[in-house]
């Protein structure tokens, strides 16, 4: 059973950026270097750095969690990384 997180990752401009993964840190490596795997969005913003990751019971929860960030503005996002450090 594989462990799932969300995860948010600070990009050069500063915006936020949210997704999920298994794997954090591959995910990360791949938004900096890989123009097939990393995210549209991340490809214009590079370097990324990881800002916040927080673990989920299961892929649907991470998803579920994942949407729920998302719908925050980015000053309740910026509180969140902030809460992490």
């Amino acid at each position: 059973m594989s462990n799932w997180y969300v995860y948010m990752v600070r990009c050069a401009d500063n915006s936020l950026y949210t997704g999920v993964t298994t794997n954090p840190t591959k995910r990360i490596d791949e938004h900096n270097s890989c123009n097939k795997k990393g995210a549209k969005y991340t490809r214009a913003r590079r370097p990324v750095t990881l800002a916040y990751t927080e673990a989920c019971s299961d892929k649907i929860a991470a998803y579920k969690r994942e949407y729920q960030i998302k719908q925050l503005s980015k000053q309740k996002k910026e509180l969140l990384v902030a809460e992490k450090q």
